[in-house]
């Protein structure tokens, strides 16, 4: 990316709704992009803003991207009235994405909840792609209600891979719900793997990330196999506002993703 600053033309190729809150949009740039999962890119919506998501889609497909968005704020809010055909600027990759190749050869275990399932999709299509360099995968996913959950029709295709071990739960069940209830901590007793060995990638809101990875730590996970997408306060993307510190560390430059060893003594990472 020789000018960080400069929006790439976008076109909209489609509008999907994932929840009442929640919708994935096609981007084709006009101009390719690669990115590794985990990284990050800024949205332009011309006359309004711009806002940061990680992408959701597969790293190996350079024509387009997927980013699932929530509505919580101005620029949201526009992004969600976009049309298939409209035009928005794209800025990235930005950030540091998860190391795939310290991945090879260990069990890993991703921990994803509410909204974190949307970055995750796109490290679990890595992983699916490369399955073979890994030991085992397991994937835990969480959510409030079953119809809060992204993706799913894909999720359910993913139940069925040969190398995936995969559970779901809702922190509140119903009629239409025939599986776990309970807090995504409630199902990580039963992965079955080296936790003193394994890597753990974790993302989703921040009281959820906080207490899922004290539970991980609790199992036998080391701090440095722990790794957390800490999207925070994201505005310039390149380490300039200062908006998104994280003690020594930008956010938006040092990470988004950080091992819990280099974060966890510097206060109110959960905020």
């Amino acid at each position: 990316m020789s000018n960080p600053y400069r929006p790439i033309k976008t076109e909209v190729l489609d509008v999907i709704t994932e929840t009442s809150t929640i919708k994935t949009f096609r981007l084709k740039p006009k101009e390719p992009i690669s990115f590794i999962s985990g990284q990050f890119i800024e949205l332009t919506v011309p006359g309004v803003g711009e806002a940061p998501f990680t992408p959701s889609s597969r790293p190996s497909v350079k024509e387009t991207m997927e980013v699932s968005v929530m509505k919580v704020g101005k620029v949201t809010e526009k992004i969600h009235e976009l049309k298939k055909g409209d035009i928005v600027g794209l800025r990235g990759p930005l950030g540091k994405g998860y190391p795939l190749e310290k991945f090879k050869g260990n069990e890993i275990l991703v921990v994803g909840g509410g909204c974190g399932l949307a970055p995750l999709r796109s490290l679990m299509y890595e992983l699916f792609d490369n399955s073979k360099d890994f030991k085992n995968i397991f994937f835990r996913g969480g959510c409030k209600t079953h119809k809060d959950f992204l993706f799913k029709d894909e999720t359910a295709e993913w139940a069925k891979r040969k190398d995936l071990n995969m559970r779901l739960t809702v922190d509140v069940g119903d009629k239409a719900w025939k599986g776990h209830v309970g807090l995504i901590t409630t199902i990580l007793d039963d992965v079955k793997m080296d936790y003193k060995k394994g890597i753990a990638v974790v993302c989703g809101p921040p009281i959820a990330m906080k207490f899922t990875t004290l539970k991980l730590l609790d199992l036998g996970f080391k701090d440095e196999n722990v790794y957390l997408s800490m999207e925070k306060n994201m505005s310039c993307g390149i380490g300039k506002c200062g908006h998104c510190r994280i003690g020594t560390y930008y956010a938006c430059k040092d990470g988004p993703v950080f091992t819990y060893d280099k974060i966890k003594n510097f206060h109110e990472i959960w905020a």
